[in-house]
């Protein structure tokens, strides 16, 4: 007969452990202790076994029902239910440890294993470290695209258009290893595309006028701050180099004979070595700067340490004293004064791509640029150079 709230609630405990029978196998096990506790008694394949289904009332009458209900239809499709159990505790155990946090750091490791720029990996620690902090502890598999979206959110409702996109790009490329390594099935992100308020793009400043940039040039030559920044600004110019690789160019990587300035691949934002045709200008800027680091290998170190490079902000900052704002003109609109001019006076523009170091998405092609522009970037580099010193010379605009 089967078992009543009534029949349960008076099961006094005995010496020893009793049962109560409630049908299909289900019954309760009253202990010596006061305890009672649910079990499921099945056979299969031919052998009677137990499934502990927990603790009265934890589970209530009705529950343990629908727990035995639930067994049996495992039985029926021939699953043994303490080994679905089994694989469930198990499940949930993996899937506790593989917190996004641990796939997080996973990710950056293959980052630094593969050789990516420091800025980069540095860039994707901030973004998953603290950014994404909320997510650090949770099972991976678990995370929700609505918690994907409150995180992305609230970043943007900062005013961080911008970090909300590149976080929205990150978590979606630690997804793509957890799901190649089978540590989640699918990427939450993928539902929130077009979730985002698009940011603001707002491109570098750059002077691309002639008369303003031959006034931009005289005032860096006047710039009477300290000299490796002057020589800095200088080179960078003369070069299209960017910023971050001329402050960290090292004697070592300049070859006065064959007037060149080899930027390796570890500093070089391609994440491959790249040669630089010096012109005499360029040279005569390295020359003239050359004493300043006898101490050291670096060519444009710090104000307080051969040792260390020029800041960051450090040629910005001598930009605003010389009276250019952060509106009309940056260390990195150099590369964008070169283009824009250099296009608009007919120069081909696979040579002044492969001036300022761009990498083409074509492997084969690429391969052939890298071989085959030398001879005309060596010409163009020299052109350019002149071409400052002509702007140098216009009258002011």
């Amino acid at each position: 007969m089967p078992l009543t709230q009534f029949d349960i609630q008076n099961a006094k405990p005995a010496e020893r452990p009793y049962k109560l029978f409630d049908g299909g196998g289900l019954h309760m096990v009253v202990q010596p202790n006061g305890s009672k506790l649910w079990r499921l008694k099945y056979r299969f394949l031919g052998k009677e076994r137990l499934l502990a289904i927990g603790a009265y009332p934890l589970f209530s009458l009705a529950e343990a029902r629908a727990r035995r209900d639930e067994a049996k239809r495992l039985l029926a499709s021939g699953v043994d239910p303490n080994i679905k159990k089994k694989l469930d505790k198990l499940a949930a155990q993996t899937s506790a440890m593989n917190t996004f946090g641990l796939i997080a750091a996973e990710f950056l490791h293959r980052h630094e294993e593969k050789g990516s720029a420091h800025r980069t990996i540095e860039k994707i620690r901030w973004l998953l470290t603290e950014v994404a902090a909320p997510l650090t502890n949770r099972p991976i598999a678990e995370i929700t695209p609505a918690e994907v979206l409150d995180l992305l959110k609230r970043v943007e409702h900062s005013g961080r258009r911008e970090t909300a996109k590149r976080l929205r790009a990150t978590i979606s490329a630690v997804y793509r290893l957890a799901i190649a390594t089978l540590r989640a099935s699918n990427d939450p992100t993928t539902a929130l595309v077009g979730a985002l308020t698009p940011p603001r793009v707002k491109h570098r400043a750059a002077i691309v006028d002639e008369r303003q940039l031959g006034g931009l040039l005289r005032a860096i030559d006047d710039f009477d701050g300290w000299p490796t920044i002057k020589a800095a600004l200088q080179f960078t110019a003369l070069t299209c180099a960017r910023p971050g690789e001329v402050r960290g160019a090292r004697r070592s990587e300049i070859d006065f004979a064959k007037a060149s300035w080899r930027i390796p691949a570890e500093r070089s934002k391609m994440r491959r070595h790249l040669d630089v045709p010096l012109s005499r200008q360029a040279i005569d800027v390295l020359k003239g700067i050359w004493p300043l680091s006898d101490y050291g290998d670096l060519v444009f170190p710090s104000i307080r340490s051969h040792l260390k490079p020029l800041s960051d902000n450090a040629m910005n900052a001598a930009l605003r004293r010389m009276g250019f704002s952060q509106d009309e003109m940056t260390a990195h609109g150099f590369r964008s004064t070169a283009s824009t001019i250099l296009n608009e006076r007919g120069i081909r523009p696979d040579v002044i791509e492969a001036m300022l170091g761009h990498q083409h998405e074509n492997t084969v092609r690429r391969a052939y640029n890298r071989a085959s522009y030398w001879p005309e970037r060596v010409e163009l580099m020299q052109r350019w150079a002149d071409m400052l010193d002509e702007f140098r010379a216009l009258p002011p605009a």
